[in-house]
């Protein structure tokens, strides 16, 4: 290792003290001199070390509740001093300033308390932490001199290191250190922007200026493995008119990486927002590892099942609905999307929006599939799925669904940038179609076009659902064509001997031409259900009409790319 700086001093200032005893202990075996604060320096010396108070080097007092503590000359000029800089030198002897080497910080645990759901905006601002990111700041600008640690994960690689080379560290240690560093610093203001901006009117914000520096992912070797402090790549919180943010962020935090991504050449890595809902904090209850395509499918497959106030159970995949069934039961709402397609249920998820018993359980395990997810399981429906070694079973709680559309953002990538759209949180309402047919539906046919409409909805686009009152018949996806949508729904339909006579018919979009209509009533359709809105909505009515179909109109698309 080149360019060696021997660590004689430290300051050490945590709110997390996990491993913080065996680090300071190693430092100090070391010969590594420790300044502390406060409760941090209580901390060590309970653990028989000993502690240079930070206000024994300041000469002023820790005040204003702890507010005030670092915020000294005699701090940062310890951190930013550089050593072969001789004006700087002279002044450090001119005003009693000893260098500091090394700077243990991490910082007030702001992201973990607004995670709180009662958390009151005077504790979250008490939980902004200044005195940590201004020493990070000033110890990191000065990396060719001082080493900055901001995670406990890396107390075994620092002290590892340092035994190697006589307490020292070096320039490529320091630079790694000072990368991670103002990663940290970047992810934590940007999450108290994004909270104080949620706590502001639209009002506020439109009269807020604030404009946000891109960040980056930093990256460090950590004992063969990656690590990755949270990082960004789109900042700031500014509302404009069309009430999406001028500026967002996107804060993310490895939790693993993955065996490999969609496929077996591509690399992949799971990241956290650092948020308590989504399969992302899914609570892995059996099974093997999650791959990529896994926590794809799993999360359309969760936000398919949460759409339904009824008992249902969806089966995904290649996040397409092979089949969706509702009942009284698990059991019964399993058997009924099971039939839709049982071929295609094959190597697939199985969601449930209510919890797993032992009868479904023991139904679930006579077909592979790759993932359950549920909201709570049954200890004997547990005990039969790890019966089977590799089937993965995700846990998520109530507080866990998807929010509400005010609150929740897409993103998707695209070369050079991101697009940003709210989640597609709309759910039908019955009383707000238009009925634009001669016949009106049957109360069941209505039931059935509800059901097709919500299964439509997280099919990729052209997509055509054919349905009963409790369960899909027929699923056609990501045609390019509408008519080949409806020909393949039906087609499945066939295949399993599921009768279409009487079915209702979703459609994601509007028909452009009555031919869909017409294909439709080959099948026996009774009832249509689709956005309308197409110049020729007229065609596609009479052609209703003409075969005695009841169609409806929402007024809503549900496109799926």
């Amino acid at each position: 290792m080149s360019d060696l700086r021997k660590i004689k001093r430290a300051l050490i200032s945590v709110s997390d003290k996990s491993g913080l005893a065996e680090f300071a202990t190693a430092l100090s075996g070391l010969g590594v001199e420790i300044i502390s604060t406060g409760g941090t320096a209580r901390s060590l010396r309970e653990a028989g070390l000993t502690v240079t108070d930070v206000s024994e080097v300041t000469g002023f007092p820790e005040m204003m509740d702890g507010r005030v503590k670092t915020l000294h000359p005699k701090m940062h000029g310890a951190f930013l001093a550089l050593r072969d800089n001789a004006e700087h030198v002279a002044s450090m002897n001119e005003h009693g300033i000893v260098p500091i080497d090394l700077v243990v910080v991490n910082l007030y645990p702001f992201e973990e308390t607004v995670a709180e759901d009662d958390v009151s905006l005077e504790d979250a601002v008490e939980n902004i932490d200044i005195g940590g990111p201004a020493m990070i700041r000033s110890a990191s600008k000065n990396w060719r001199d001082v080493a900055v640690v901001t995670d406990t994960r890396l107390y075994h690689e620092i002290v590892e290191e340092m035994t190697e080379n006589q307490a020292s560290l070096s320039l490529e240690t320091r630079a790694r250190l000072a990368a991670l560093a103002y990663t940290r610093t970047a992810s934590y203001d940007l999450a108290i922007s994004s909270y104080l901006a949620r706590q502001l009117s639209n009002e506020d914000l439109e009269r807020l200026e604030v404009i946000n520096p891109l960040g980056h992912l930093a990256f460090i070797e950590l004992e063969d493995e990656e690590l990755s402090l949270p990082g960004t790549v789109m900042t700031g919180a500014l509302a404009s008119e069309s009430e999406l943010p001028e500026y967002t962020t996107l804060d993310l935090a490895k939790v693993t990486d993955l065996r490999y991504g969609e496929n077996p050449h591509q690399r992949a890595a799971i990241y956290s927002t650092g948020e308590s809902d989504g399969i992302a904090n899914a609570e892995q209850l059996h099974g093997k590892e999650m791959s990529f395509n896994n926590y794809v499918d799993a999360e359309a497959a969760w936000d398919l099942v949460q759409d339904f106030d009824e008992l249902a159970v969806a089966i995904i995949k290649h996040t397409n609905p092979s089949g969706i069934g509702t009942g009284q039961s698990n059991d019964e709402a399993y058997k009924r999307a099971l039939s839709t397609d049982p071929v295609s249920a094959f190597g697939g998820i199985v969601a449930f929006n209510h919890k797993v018993d032992a009868a479904v359980a023991a139904n679930v395990i006579e077909v592979f599939s790759e993932v359950i997810v549920a909201p709570d399981f049954d200890e004997d429906a547990l005990e039969i799925f790890r019966s089977k070694k590799n089937l993965r079973v995700l846990k998520l709680s109530e507080n866990q669904r998807p929010k509400t559309q005010n609150h929740s953002y897409q993103y998707k990538q695209i070369s050079g940038g991101f697009l940003l759209q709210d989640s597609d949180m709309h759910r039908l309402v019955p009383a707000e179609l238009n009925f634009v047919s001669e016949r009106k539906p049957t109360d069941n046919e209505l039931r059935a076009m509800q059901l097709a409409w919500t299964a439509c909805k997280h099919v990729k686009s052209n997509a055509i659902v054919f349905a009963n009152e409790h369960q899909t018949l027929g699923v056609g996806a990501g045609q390019m064509n509408r008519v080949d949508s409806v020909r393949i729904a039906a087609m499945r339909a066939e295949r399993f001997e599921l009768p279409l006579a009487g079915s209702a018919l979703a459609s994601d979009a509007f028909f452009p031409f009555r031919d869909n209509v017409d294909e439709a009533a080959k099948f026996g359709v009774t009832a249509i259900i689709q956005p309308g809105g197409s110049i020729k909505d007229e065609e596609s009515i009479a052609a209703a009409n003409e075969h005695n179909i009841a169609m409806a109109f929402t007024g809503i698309r549900h496109f799926k790319h």
